[in-house]
């Protein structure tokens, strides 16, 4: 690939800015077709900053569109709003607003990894026009199947990880760093096993920790306490619904387990599965040019 352009903006949804960024390849007049790429992070309540790696899905006709969604990052915060107000037709809102406002309503793929993956199995169910594949990574289909795995995660920590977890749950000082460390443990097993973290994966955590406004009410205070406004939300009878062609993949060590991502292979009619054998969450930094292969080879189907 040659040098990229990239250019950033602001759309509008329900009065609120949401940042977005289109890295394109300079070479783009020399493709046969046009396939924008959209990349919806995780979280809830994350920043797109530690999805940066997929700008290495960057093709002559295959742009890339990154973007923060509300509550975070370089897009509006809402720091006073309640549960009542972040909810999942929300995002989808301001997802369908964001291809609107790019022109890609009729034509786009879309990645969607973790909470984004969810995000991306809802929009999907709902067959929109423009959806011509998509890509769901490590994300559940149910977050009670989420909270299982969760569980049965954390019983294989370490004795005194697992011990200092507890006490600081029963004592309600999650936000000693005693606890952080012991959660950090969890992470660095089934999040991203890549030590020290990348930079982009630092920034996003950073930006959590500024604001976890959205994370805190969606999910819980950490990935393995989810006790927010999700915890029983689930795709799985619906998942029939999804007409278009779909890539599911996760690691061996993922969080999101075996267990998380069946029913979207059980249930979803065309459907792809690739395992990231040496990574957990976050493949697209663990194994970071086989997961690009994968994705791009999928993207690059013509049947």
């Amino acid at each position: 690939m040659g040098t990229m352009k990239v250019t950033a903006g602001r759309a509008m949804h329900a009065g609120m800015q949401t940042a977005y960024w289109v890295m394109e390849s300079d070479d783009d007049g020399a493709a046969s077709g046009w396939h924008p790429l959209v990349v919806v992070h995780g979280g809830p309540g994350c920043t797109h900053d530690y999805l940066l790696s997929l700008v290495d899905l960057v093709a002559p006709g295959r742009p890339v569109v990154f973007y923060d969604q509300i509550g975070n990052g370089q897009s509006t915060h809402r720091p006073e709003w309640s549960t009542e107000e972040w909810t999942v037709e929300f995002f989808l809102g301001e997802l369908a607003a964001l291809l609107d406002s790019l022109g890609l309503s009729h034509g786009y793929d879309i990645l969607g990894q973790s909470w984004g993956g969810m995000l991306a199995a809802e929009h999907a169910v709902r067959r929109p026009s423009g959806l011509r594949r998509l890509v769901i990574a490590n994300s559940p289909a149910s977050m009670p199947r989420w909270r299982r795995a969760a569980e049965a995660l954390r019983q294989e920590l370490p004795d005194d990880i697992r011990v200092t977890l507890e006490s600081h749950e029963a004592a309600g000082t999650i936000e000693s760093d005693e606890y952080k460390k012991a959660c950090d443990v969890f992470y660095a097993r089934h999040v991203c096993r890549v030590i020290p973290m990348p930079p982009e994966v630092a920034t996003t955590f950073e930006w959590l920790e500024r604001d976890p406004t959205v994370y805190r009410t969606m999910n819980g205070p950490t990935e393995f306490s989810v006790i927010g406004s999700l915890r029983d939300w689930s795709v799985e009878d619906r998942l029939h619904q999804v007409t278009v062609p779909t890539l599911i993949v996760h690691g061996r060590f993922d969080e999101a387990t075996t267990d998380t991502v069946a029913p979207f292979l059980d249930r979803i009619p065309d459907v792809r599965f690739h395992r990231f054998e040496h990574s957990s969450h976050m493949p697209h930094w663990e194994e970071r040019d086989e997961y690009m292969r994968v994705v791009s080879e999928f993207l690059d189907r013509t049947d």
